[in-house]
C-alpha cells in the first residue's frame, strides 16, 4: 500500500540547521554569564523544543527566572540568524519535488516554535510544497503526543494506515506509533542513536531512498543502528 500522507520532522531531517542552532545556545550562554558549550553536546539537546533546549543547555543549577530571560534572548537571536548557516540536506528538495509533483499531501510536524519553522521553510524557498506547518506551540502539547499527527491526517482526509511520519529521532517514532502510523528514521540526522531503542518501519541514508517506500510500501527497514540482529 503506498503512502498518500508524508509528515516531516524539520530539523535533522529536512534541514541542517545544527550550525545556526548552536551557536545560537551558545551566545545564550554567553548572555548569561557562561562558557560556551561544545557544539556535539549541544546537538544532543534538541528535539524537544525550545524551552527544553534552554533549559537543559543552562544546567539545572539555573533558575525558572534565568531560564525564562535566557530563552527569550535565544529567541530573539535565533531570529536574527537561524538562516545563516541552515540548509537543505542533500536530496531533500528534488524528492519533496517528487513526491508534490505526484500529488502526496506534504505536512511539517516539529517541536520546533512555529513561527521559526515557517520562516525557515519559506526562505528555503519551500512554503509551496506543505499544507500545514505545525511547531512545538502549535498546541498544547508536543511530540511525542499524537494529537498534532492525528490533527494532520483529520485535516486531508488521509487515514493512519497510508500516512508516513518521517523523523532523525526516537520522538518521531514514538509519534507515529502513538497515532497509529508508519514511521520513517534518517541516519544522517541529529540523533540516529536514538533508533536502538525504537526502531522505525523504515530506515534510510538518504531521503531519496524513501521514494520507492512511498510509492509501493517496499523497503522495510534493515536491523537499526546499533541492534544486533
Amino acid at each position: 500500500m503506498p503512502f498518500d500522507l508524508l509528515v516531516f520532522d524539520l530539523d535533522g531531517t529536512l534541514i541542517d540547521s545544527k550550525l545556526d542552532l548552536a551557536l545560537a545556545v551558545n551566545a545564550t550562554r554567553a548572555d548569561a554569564g557562561l562558557a560556551g558549550l561544545p557544539h556535539e553536546k549541544i546537538y544532543t539537546y534538541v528535539g524537544n523544543g525550545a524551552p527544553m533546549l534552554i533549559r537543559r543547555a543552562l544546567g539545572p543549577e539555573a533558575t525558572e527566572e534565568q531560564a525564562e530571560r535566557s530563552l527569550h534572548y535565544f529567541y530573539g537571536y535565533y531570529r536574527e540568524h537561524m538562516l545563516d548557516n541552515t540548509a537543505l540536506y542533500t536530496g531533500v528538495r528534488e524528492s519533496l519535488d517528487q513526491w508534490y509533483g505526484e500529488g502526496k499531501a506534504l505536512a511539517i510536524l516539529t517541536n520546533k516554535p512555529v513561527r521559526f519553522s515557517r520562516e525557515i521553510v519559506a526562505g528555503l524557498g519551500l512554503a509551496g510544497h506543505f499544507r500545514q506547518v505545525y511547531g512545538g506551540n502549535s498546541f498544547d502539547s508536543k511530540k511525542p503526543d499524537p494529537y498534532g499527527l492525528q490533527l494532520v491526517m483529520d485535516e486531508n482526509g488521509i487515514p493512519a494506515a497510508r500516512t508516513l511520519m518521517v523523523g532523525d529521532s526516537a520522538v518521531d517514532v514514538q509519534t507515529a506509533r502513538n497515532a497509529g502510523t508508519a514511521s520513517a528514521g534518517v541516519t544522517y540526522g541529529l540523533q540516529p542513536e536514538t533508533f536502538e531503542e525504537h526502531p522505525p518501519d523504515y530506515l534510510v541514508d538518504r531521503m531519496e531512498d524513501l521514494l520507492a517506500v512511498t510509492r509501493n510500501g517496499h523497503g522495510r527497514a534493515p536491523t537499526p543502528i546499533g541492534v544486533d540482529a
